[in-house]
């Protein structure tokens, strides 16, 4: 579960947290608890999802905030995001 704030100030050691659990194998993250996100945020899911593929495992998500969601229509790349679970 991540939970507080995805901010450019949080993300780096997250990102890295993230990494070390997809190396041990699939990788379902919680993002119900989010309080507030920035850019960062979206980076964070973008490379999360590139080093799942990249080492064939699965990476799931829920709970993901309607803030991140719009930053990455914004940006165009929400259809690159890792697939929703319910």
């Amino acid at each position: 579960m991540v939970q507080g704030r995805l901010t450019i100030a949080t993300v780096p050691a997250l990102f890295e947290a993230g990494l070390q659990h997809l190396a041990s194998g699939n990788f379902l993250v919680d993002f119900s608890k989010v309080e507030a996100v920035d850019s960062a945020a979206v980076s964070l899911l973008l490379g999360w999802s590139r080093a799942a593929q990249r080492s064939k495992r699965e990476l799931r998500v829920a709970g993901l905030p309607a803030d991140l969601l719009s930053l990455a229509r914004l940006y165009g790349v929400s259809d690159l995001l890792p697939q929703q679970s319910t």
